[in-house]
């Protein structure tokens, strides 16, 4: 079992909703609104609107799925939050040991 999970802009998430909806058996999504910067380094240039703001609206995205799964999910997130601009987020997959329904208690 895999969790891929992606910072996007908010502005896109309607996009991924329906991305990931067309993904035959999708199993689900958990969206977090969330706040963040890009690290100053990666920035050639900042914005009055970056000098004055510390953080910016952010939604993260967190999808739990069969291993043969991950690469189907990765790549509709990127193209459905992908403006070619700094700022567009990222994906990432972490490895999950153990997961339990907490209705039952039955493990998957």
């Amino acid at each position: 079992m895999k969790e891929i999970r992606a910072i996007i802009r908010p502005n896109r998430l309607s996009r991924l909703r329906e991305a990931l909806r067309a993904i035959p058996n999708f199993p689900g999504v958990t969206v977090f609104n969330v706040k963040g910067f890009t690290a100053p380094s990666s920035v050639d240039r900042r914005s009055l609107r970056d000098e004055l703001t510390d953080f910016t609206d952010k939604v993260m995205v967190c999808v739990l799925a069969e291993g043969d799964m991950v690469e189907t999910i990765r790549a509709a997130m990127i193209e459905a939050c992908q403006t070619g601009q700094i700022g567009d987020g990222l994906v990432w997959v972490v490895d999950i040991q153990s997961m339990h329904r907490v209705r039952d208690g039955s493990a998957y």
